[in-house]
């Protein structure tokens, strides 16, 4: 009998390193779900940088301000597009294909999209002299980066998240998911250095970010920095199909 115990936990501890082992190799795969380049109108720029081609989208060239658009995981921006340029015509708006995403080169990681972020902010700063920031999901990690490091004007998070480790934690509670995360997406401890005025919007039924993890982002900011909505009858993927989605980011823009 004890020898059946010990052969049955000898097998749940394979298991177990089995499945540990195949979530910290194939993890940026679980992660990153990269989007395919569509043939659009919009004008689009080539940026080379760090030996990786970025695939940038800019909308209503020539304006004094810009704002840049972070999308979320597997979202191909473009489809962005149409509802940026009608909603900012005295910005210009610059929609970022992640390195991996929408015909950019490379492979996606937390690393190189930080260091895209502070690029193509640096690039955009030639030719505006305010620029916002937009971030929607996993944007919100990217945008909250760049604005703990860059002189951010404003910044609009959507469906944001105190960070990733905490919330993949939630998901496979029984691995040490702190130790084998790569890409840590750690917002909440930006949160300090971020001086941008701040506009937060919740899916009042968000079923991929819990809310107790954009609360937690929330809580961090001084009261006097941040505005937070909750558009009601919501979820993760069609907040912006809600008729006050682009109404409202347009009014915190225009402020």
């Amino acid at each position: 009998m004890k020898q059946k115990t010990r052969e049955r936990m000898l097998y749940i501890l394979l298991f177990y390193v089995l499945i540990g082992a195949v979530l910290f190799f194939y993890q940026r795969k679980l992660i990153y779900f990269p989007t395919p380049k569509i043939p659009h109108e919009y004008e689009q720029q080539q940026l080379i940088h760090d030996n990786i081609t970025l695939e940038v989208i800019a909308l209503n060239q020539g304006q004094k301000e810009a704002i840049i658009y972070f999308g979320g995981n597997a979202e191909s921006v473009v489809y962005s597009a149409k509802y940026f340029l009608d909603t900012f015509p005295r910005q210009t708006v610059y929609l970022l294909n992640y390195r991996g995403y929408g015909g950019s080169s490379g492979q996606p990681s937390e690393k190189g999209f930080f260091a895209d972020s502070l690029f193509l902010f640096d690039k955009v700063l030639e030719k505006q002299t305010t620029i916002s920031v937009i971030g929607r999901s996993l944007g919100s990690g990217v945008a909250t980066y760049l604005a703990s490091k860059r002189p951010v004007k404003k910044m609009a998070l959507i469906s944001p998240f105190d960070s990733i480790t905490r919330v993949a934690q939630n998901n496979f509670m029984i691995f040490p998911v702190f130790l084998m995360l790569l890409d840590k997406y750690d917002s909440i401890s930006r949160v300090k250095d971020i001086k941008a005025e701040t506009f937060v919007l919740i899916a009042e039924y968000d079923e991929v970010i819990p809310r107790i993890h954009s609360q937690r982002l929330i809580d961090e900011f001084a009261a006097e920095q941040i505005t937070v909505k909750i558009i009601a009858d919501s979820r993760h993927n069609d907040i912006s199909d809600k008729v006050e989605y682009y109404q409202l980011l347009k009014d915190f823009f225009s402020k």
